[in-house]
């Protein structure tokens, strides 16, 4: 069996956005060291690691350095190359494997992956040629979603098509050779879990969470979703076989739509900690975080189990400043409200800038309880 990578150690994290930033915080607590390789400098996870090596993910001298200087890779971004993960596997363990990044990031490569897996998905068709959006027009008659095979996430790359007739024009705005349209799917609801599979092959799996979007980002978070047992034992069932089927030793978060009748198709899969996984920081026995911590070093998993009956979470986006700067007071009044800034300079429209957790009694508790905070915010901003 695989040594175990001991605290005291130094974790590698190639990306520096704010799931590296929580990450190193769950990584200090329990004694391990962080460096952080991205191509920009005083990134969210950059100003609280031990290291922060500005380079390119294409520079695979520097990426070789990186990787003989700690005892593990892992990653908070999983569009980094291929070419990186293989060069850096050279020289210590990469965690989840390269090759679990590359079938996440082409839609197409996923899809394939998830359909030999037997995982419920939304009838879908590949597109790479003109020939292909006749055929995908003729079966995707009525309203579709198209997506680019690369590079899409928060919305980005995807059109919601009319009819057939429609998809030509809206895969020429995508500027994009590749791309997959898939059926609309009129869904009561979006749920994920949050799996984590350890370098034994042990398992643990948060309770499913439901979630909310606005503008295609992730808007709202609550636990627990309200879906029936047989919902949450196939939710699980289907993450459980994700996990195992990639081979993933990591953090996994599964997204999922529940259609009318109760039963799920997967909407996508994050080979990483996920924004609907945050509030397990403060509701949970072990976040998500210190669970990718845990799982890359080969330590035993730990436990999924909550604090509170229930939480909720909310992002706070740039749009929260446009009156400007917020009310940190207002939220901070709320009873047990966490709150969760990444570090970021300069808010804009849509940007991530935090998020903020809060518990109750229940669910629909927690969520107007968390909305309320955030519109304070909002409301009563002083003037820039």
């Amino acid at each position: 069996m695989t040594a175990p990578i001991l605290p005291g150690a130094e974790i590698g994290v190639l990306g520096g956005g704010q799931l590296g930033r929580m990450f190193t915080f769950a990584a200090a607590r329990l004694g391990y060291r962080v460096a952080v390789l991205a191509p920009d400098d005083d990134t969210p996870a950059g100003q609280v690691s031990c290291r922060e090596i500005r380079a390119p993910y294409e520079d695979l001298e520097t990426v070789g350095r990186f990787a003989r200087s700690v005892s593990v890779i892992t990653f908070e971004f999983e569009n980094v190359p291929e070419a990186t993960t293989d060069a850096a596997a050279q020289y210590c363990p990469v965690r989840p494997a390269g090759s679990v990044l590359a079938t996440t990031q082409d839609r197409i490569q996923e899809k394939a992956a998830l359909r030999r897996l037997g995982i419920p998905l939304p009838k879908y068709a590949v597109i790479e040629r003109d020939t292909d959006v006749a055929a995908a027009a003729v079966t995707f008659p009525g309203k579709s979603v198209l997506k680019t095979a690369r590079w899409g996430y928060d919305g980005k790359g995807q059109r919601t098509v009319a009819s057939g007739a429609g998809i030509a024009a809206a895969w020429k705005t995508l500027n994009s050779a590749r791309a997959v349209v898939e059926e609309y799917v009129p869904f009561r609801g979006e749920i994920s879990v949050v799996g984590v599979r350890g370098v034994d092959g042990a398992i643990a799996l948060y309770e499913p969470v439901a979630n909310r979007h606005a503008n295609h980002i992730l808007d709202v978070s609550i636990y627990p979703a309200p879906v029936s047992t047989s919902t949450r034992n196939a939710a699980h069932e289907i993450a459980r076989a994700v996990l195992e089927g990639l081979q993933v030793i990591g953090v996994l978060c599964v997204e999922m739509f529940e259609l009318q009748d109760g039963s799920l198709v997967v909407n996508e899969i994050a080979p990483r900690p996920h924004n609907s996984g945050h509030l397990t920081i403060d509701a949970h026995v072990c976040s998500q975080f210190e669970q990718q911590v845990r799982a890359v070093c080969g330590l035993p998993l730990g436990s999924t189990a909550a604090h509170a009956r229930a939480a909720a979470m909310a992002n706070l986006l740039g749009d929260v400043w446009s009156k400007g700067e917020p009310d940190w007071s207002a939220a901070l009044a709320t009873p047990g409200l966490q709150l969760h800034l990444y570090g970021k300079e300069g808010p804009q429209i849509g940007r991530k800038m935090g998020h903020m957790t809060v518990p109750g009694a229940d669910s629909a508790t927690a969520e107007r309880v968390v909305l309320a905070s955030r519109e304070a915010l909002a409301s009563h901003g002083s003037p820039a």
